[in-house]
């Protein structure tokens, strides 16, 4: 199955061999970093992704939606550095983006490549749909017990979580199914 978009946590962020990989198949990604990452910057040797993130000048801020979260649209400041484009492919560009709580301040950081002039909104989308894998994960745990097999063997963990996760878009078709044909009565959420 073809992806557009490949979009991971810290731990995948942080292997270089996966960046590679994706890269050698021109799959644009946006992978969450530590703080500590080592990056290439344009012109210098490399630096931790904190470091890089000072350079950020206050005007270059944006503050974009990560999309809808449970309560509401998820705001936050965003911002992107270039970074080397060294062994990257043919029209194609490296960017640190960072995103910053619009109330602690804190950073996240994330290393994205993909087609060159690609517009912020494009990456700050796609970082924002990791959410909803994440929130996919602990309802499937919660509803359908994704996360409860007790097996030992590769098929018979295979078999458990193929059907949990079968499980989970049947619930949902099912739970939107018998909200619309009997909604909450006016007054009680449902």
């Amino acid at each position: 199955m073809p992806a557009g978009w490949v979009t991971a946590d810290a731990i995948y962020g942080g292997s270089p061999a996966l960046r590679g990989w994706l890269e050698a198949r021109r799959l644009p990604f946006v992978l969450a970093v530590k703080c500590t990452e080592p990056l290439p910057p344009t012109c210098g040797p490399s630096a931790p992704a904190a470091r890089l993130a000072e350079r950020i000048r206050p005007e270059c801020w944006l503050r974009l939606s990560a999309g809808q979260g449970a309560k509401g649209r998820r705001w936050y400041a965003w911002s992107r550095l270039a970074l080397s484009t060294a062994d990257v492919p043919d029209g194609w560009q490296r960017w640190l983006l960072v995103r910053r709580s619009l109330t602690s301040g804190e950073l996240a950081y994330y290393l994205c490549a993909g087609p060159a002039g690609l517009p912020l909104v494009a990456l700050v989308r796609v970082a924002g749909a990791r959410w909803r894998v994440v929130e996919s994960f602990q309802a499937g745990k919660r509803l359908c017990g994704l996360d409860r097999h007790q097996v030992r063997r590769w098929h018979s963990w295979y078999r458990w979580v193929t059907l949990a996760m079968l499980a989970y878009p049947f619930l949902v078709v099912a739970s939107v199914t018998e909200h619309s044909r009997h909604p909450a009565p006016p007054g009680r959420s449902g």
